[in-house]
């Protein structure tokens, strides 16, 4: 790590708090399947893991520097209705400070990431620093507290747990998902495929159709082929991803103001248990 990544990680970031932090996001799914396709032809891993997973479009610098530059926005500048907003490219304030809170976001990243790394964590570090990172943009500007508001405007109270269908749902989805990504992780032995796949998927929730958020149970299900090899316990861990990321966005993201990620918190609670049996 010298000064030339940092200052390419706040640089990133600036870039990325301009297109917003979903375009973002979508854009390290796309440039990730570039990477996969590359490694899969004999070449180098280069654009997977220095682009895609790098200061340019990882989630821990990329995203994570566009969930402040919104909180900012939204709290401090009343430029958007919600700093939960991860949607909206802020280039359009024109204001170089959401810019530059977007980049010192995106060196904190950057450099936590790095700390985790050389502590040699048995976890996903990119999904602990956008999880760490999302609770300081809430403390640092938000109003509502790390887990959000008791009630809503209209005074109807934070329900945690959610009903029957919902959970069926989400084991239906999981099971769908985990077999399929599983499968193919095994076959290709590139744990990210099917996280490049979804997040690039995603780039039709930014045009506006309700396709689910998908890329914390196709990680998951990723570590979990490549750590055991078997589809079917790679599956269930996919369908605990898919309940726990349901959860995480009950408890933090709810009657908020800034946004933290349930898929990112989802990865990293599931990756340290995978890791730790495993």
């Amino acid at each position: 790590m010298g000064l030339q990544a940092i200052l390419s990680a706040f640089g990133g970031r600036i870039f990325g708090a301009a297109i917003g932090g979903l375009p973002a996001f979508i854009f390290t799914g796309f440039i990730g399947l570039i990477g996969i396709a590359v490694l899969a032809s004999g070449g180098a891993p280069t654009i997977l893991n220095d682009v895609t997973f790098g200061s340019l479009f990882g989630p821990h610098v990329a995203f994570v520097g566009g969930v402040a530059a919104a909180a900012y926005a939204a709290n401090k500048k009343d430029y958007l209705e919600n700093g939960a907003d991860i949607v909206t490219s802020l280039n359009k304030f024109g204001d170089p400070m959401v810019l530059i809170v977007g980049g010192i976001f995106g060196i904190l990243g950057y450099l936590l990431n790095h700390l985790f790394v050389s502590m040699n964590l048995k976890l996903d570090t990119p999904g602990l620093t956008v999880f760490v990172l999302g609770v300081l943009t809430r403390v640092v500007f938000g109003q509502t507290g790390i887990f959000g508001e008791k009630q809503d405007a209209n005074g109807k109270e934070k329900e945690i747990l959610v009903d029957g269908k919902t959970l069926f749902f989400d084991i239906v989805l999981g099971a769908g998902l985990g077999f399929v990504i599983s499968y193919l992780v095994i076959l290709t032995q590139i744990n990210v495929l099917g996280f490049c796949i979804s997040a690039a998927l995603l780039i039709f929730a930014q045009m506006g159709f309700g396709v689910p958020t998908t890329h914390h149970i196709t990680m998951v299900a990723g570590y979990a082929a490549i750590a055991t090899g078997n589809i079917w316990i790679a599956t269930a861990f996919a369908v605990l991803a898919s309940i726990v990321g349901e959860l995480a966005g009950s408890i933090f993201n709810t009657n908020c103001d800034s946004h933290i990620d349930p898929p990112a918190t989802t990865i990293f609670l599931c990756s340290t248990l995978i890791f730790a049996l495993f």
